[in-house]
Order: C-alpha cells, then sequence, then structure tokens
C-alpha cells in the first residue's frame, strides 16, 4: 500500500464505489447518475435547475443530458419557478418519488455496512483527510495559479 500515491486510492475507491452503484441502479434499468440526481433534487419544493450542478459538482452539458433522460423517464418534470419567472424548478414526479426512495436507500446501506466494519475515529479521520484535501484543491494550494 505505501507505493500508491493518494490520487491512486482515491480515484480507484471512487471507481469501485462507482461501478457497485451501477451494478445496483441497473437491476432496475438505472444508473448511478440518475439516482445521485435525484437524491439532490428537493422533494417537497422541487430544486432550481440553475443550482443542481453546483450542488451536485457537475458540469451543466451532463446535467442537461442527465434531466432530459430523466424527464424522458418521467422521473421529473419541469416547472416554472414562481419566485422568479426566467426559471425552471425540477420537481419529482410520483415514480421519482419511489425511485429517490429507492436510492437513499441504497446509499443508506452502503453507508451503515461501512460503519460496521469502520470504527468512528478512521471514519472521523477519512471525512477530515477528505476535507482537507478539497479545502487544498478549491483554494489552489496545490498548484498555484499564474496571475
Amino acid at each position: 500500500m505505501k507505493d500508491k500515491t493518494i490520487d491512486y486510492v482515491l480515484r480507484t475507491t471512487w471507481l469501485a464505489v462507482n461501478k457497485m452503484y451501477n451494478e445496483e441502479a441497473s437491476k432496475f434499468e438505472s444508473t448511478m447518475a440518475t439516482g445521485f440526481t435525484l437524491l439532490s433534487i428537493d422533494p417537497e419544493k422541487g430544486t432550481p435547475s440553475t443550482s443542481l450542478g453546483p450542488k451536485m459538482g457537475m458540469e451543466a452539458t451532463s446535467l442537461s443530458r442527465i434531466l432530459k433522460t430523466m424527464e424522458t423517464r418521467g422521473l421529473i418534470e419541469r416547472k416554472p419557478n414562481p419566485e422568479d419567472g426566467r426559471g425552471v424548478l425540477i420537481h419529482l414526479t410520483e415514480f421519482g418519488r419511489e425511485k429517490r426512495a429507492y436510492s437513499r436507500e441504497k446509499v443508506l446501506t452502503f453507508n451503515e455496512a461501512i460503519r460496521e466494519n469502520i470504527t468512528q475515529e478512521k471514519i472521523n479521520h477519512f471525512y477530515e483527510v477528505a476535507e482537507l484535501i478539497n479545502d487544498m484543491i478549491s483554494n489552489k494550494k496545490i498548484y498555484k495559479q499564474d496571475k
């Protein structure tokens, strides 16, 4: 393990998690990206389409494709934002709520399995390290930007 770089461990772990979720989602003709999107939409009030991408850390073009597919499958519907006539709110349909509940259950099952096998102290350290890495990246502390 000592010869592996931090980014290698992060990447391979994320790819394994991604594969696991996609395998599970494929049993229901879905994808991890769809499940993640369902979980990011407020089930009661809907979510402005413009805030969904940043909330999920996704580019607008990738999100647009996912939303179009979700709309075609009857998981979501777009409605005008009553507070901003130019904006659109993404709402879950009843079918979307069902799939969201399923996605939530799968995420909670994953988290519970990890918590049963790793001490809370180690989990806290994991969160601390992840937060530090994100902070260093977002504050350009790794690769300094030339002005």
